[in-house]
């Protein structure tokens, strides 16, 4: 049995329908014998929306009322995915980043992880639940909320992996992987297989917005293997892995 944490993107959970799809895949990978831990972002443009509404309000919004704004997205999408899987059949329980023991510096807006203590997660996945977890937050130490900054999520989920002693990490987006470019602009760019840490930062430090920078970097600290992917087909996307590891011990791979 493996311990898989899955990171699904707005994209991934715009609508119903897409938090249904998400929450079958989830199944599917449990019923295959593995435990699974899930990091999600707000629903779709929902973050971009809540900005929006407070710039309305205030052109000069307080760091810290608009973090404890911003970390209303992803509850949202959390618990509905949680119930989204109890359709399914399994059971789920959702977690704030900071019921997940995300603790973090108190930079609001672009805080630092300091630590994740995830036993409530842990406990979940014994009693056979899926964990589901809030990306982008956490909590400082004086029990403020926080938010990651841009990307935070595909961090959230390699420290929770890293925390958890995760297999692997999957990380759900609308592209099929890594290529050349972005093949949404360049149809004869090419799905590169596997890539190592030091490529993809070199892509992510250029431009690239496939894999946030501290994604990359944590994950490269604590050679946590990554499985980019697509959630809108099963195609086998890219490993980020360590130079000479062996792809084939990695599970999910199909």
């Amino acid at each position: 049995m493996a311990l898989i944490v899955q990171k699904y993107g707005g994209s991934s959970v715009a609508d119903a329908e897409s938090l249904k799809r998400v929450a079958r895949r989830i199944v599917q990978t449990k019923r295959a014998g593995n435990d699974v831990a899930v990091v999600v972002s707000a629903m779709g443009d929902t973050t971009d929306d809540l900005i929006d509404q407070a710039i309305s309000i205030d052109s000069a919004p307080p760091a810290r009322e608009m973090d404890m704004l911003m970390t209303a997205g992803e509850r949202i999408s959390m618990s509905l995915l949680a119930m989204a899987i109890h359709a399914e059949g399994e059971h789920a329980y959702s977690f704030t980043g900071s019921q997940a023991g995300f603790m973090t510096d108190a930079r609001f807006g672009a805080a630092h992880i300091r630590s994740v203590r995830p036993q409530r997660v842990r406990r979940a996945l014994e009693r056979g639940s899926v964990a589901i977890v809030a990306g982008f937050q956490g909590i400082n130490a004086d029990g403020d909320y926080t938010t990651l900054g841009r990307g935070g999520s595909d961090t959230s989920a390699v420290a929770l992996a890293v925390a958890l002693k995760a297999d692997v990490c999957e990380i759900y987006t609308d592209v099929d992987g890594i290529f050349t470019a972005d093949p949404r602009i360049v149809p004869s760019a090419r799905r590169i297989p596997w890539i190592n840490y030091e490529a993809i930062l070199e892509m992510a430090s250029c431009g690239s917005k496939v894999l946030a920078l501290r994604c990359v970097e944590y994950a490269q600290r604590f050679n946590m293997p990554l499985h980019v992917r697509s959630s809108f087909s099963h195609r086998s996307g890219t490993l980020v892995i360590p130079e000479g590891f062996d792809a084939s011990t990695l599970p999910n791979l199909a």
